[in-house]
């Protein structure tokens, strides 16, 4: 190759070099000035169960706050169906501009355990926007039902083989509800119902014997005495429930649950969207209004950043895998 060849490639490697500069800059002005708009039209936020759950409840909540703190609307969409996993692959497909968000709780990392082909991958798929917080269980029973304690419950349980029907919303409740049956040592049905406040229906009517529910979904129904609160699943009594013993005290050492709520988002989006919401939702949180909200329902502030949800999530996931495993549910 003689020298005034090599001068030419030179040339055209500069100014190669020099078009990726330049194009890399206006891309990443682009993302700035995105960012900077955002958000320049209303939010949509999938809430992959049926209203009236803990999952429609947080998200109404933290949507309206964050639609005054914006000032966009943030539109909440049940897309209730297949245990949450409708209303997750739409969020999974849509475009990763963080206008299509993901209303996600415990039942994320749940599902992969028990279903063979998820339609989406819950690492690959998703970008995480805020955690909000989370909260025990109760375990709950109809007002008519024969029973006035935990102890009684089992004992029940125990006395007829299959006779106990436990009413779930699939997902978070199912899960938790197999657990409880199998730290209980009985077998009954598990019935499985679009969301939890049809499935609570069902308790306060007798045609399900209990369920396993989140505390911002039966709450309101303990306090009227529509249904019964036999236990929390944790070490220590929620404040809004302090009459009600733990499984601890109620003699089932074993078992205790919670959940965990959170915002995901379309895997790609800008870093600066995300890192704008969580500021905006973590300003939220720390609103005394928001404080006194959530201890209605017995709920404790969790705020996490994306990078800190992006560890929680496999963690997670290995968790639930085991005790799937462990509590003998198999996959479909």
């Amino acid at each position: 190759m003689n020298t005034r060849t090599c001068l030419k490639a030179l040339a055209l490697l500069f100014a190669s070099l020099a078009l990726a500069s330049v194009t890399g800059a206006h891309a990443a002005e682009k993302a700035d000035k995105g960012a900077a708009d955002y958000p320049s039209r209303p939010i949509r936020v999938i809430v992959p169960q049926a209203p009236g759950g803990s999952n429609d409840i947080m998200a109404r909540y933290i949507g309206g706050q964050l639609s005054e703190r914006l000032g966009r609307q943030v539109v909440i969409d049940n897309r209730a169906g297949a245990e949450g996993m409708i209303g997750t692959e739409l969020v999974a497909r849509a475009n990763p501009d963080g206008y299509t968000l993901l209303m996600a709780s415990t039942a994320f990392t749940m599902n992969p355990a028990v279903v063979n082909k998820l339609p989406y991958d819950p690492i690959k798929d998703f970008d995480w926007v805020a955690t909000f917080g989370k909260a025990p269980v109760v375990i709950i029973v109809g007002p008519a039902a024969p029973v006035n304690s935990l102890r009684d419950l089992i004992a029940l349980g125990k006395s007829k083989s299959n006779y106990i029907t436990m009413a779930s919303a699939g997902g978070f409740m199912h899960f938790v509800s197999a657990m409880f049956r199998s730290h209980a040592g009985f077998k009954g049905e598990i019935a499985l119902y679009k969301g939890g406040a049809p499935a609570l229906i069902d308790v306060m009517s007798g045609q399900a014997h209990m369920a396993v529910a989140t505390i911002p979904t039966s709450n309101t129904h303990i306090r009227s005495g529509k249904i019964k609160a036999l236990a929390v699943g944790a070490t220590k009594r929620a404040p809004s429930l302090p009459d009600v013993p733990t499984t601890v005290e109620a003699g089932l050492s074993s078992y205790q649950a919670e959940i965990w709520w959170a915002w995901a988002t379309t895997a790609g989006t800008p870093g600066a969207v995300l890192n704008k919401l969580n500021t905006e939702i973590a300003a939220i949180l720390v609103l005394p209004e928001t404080a006194k909200r959530f201890a209605v329902d017995s709920a404790e502030v969790d705020i996490r950043t994306p990078a800190e949800i992006r560890k929680m999530i496999p963690a997670d996931l290995a968790k639930w895998a085991k005790v799937a495993k462990d509590a003998g549910m198999e996959k479909r």
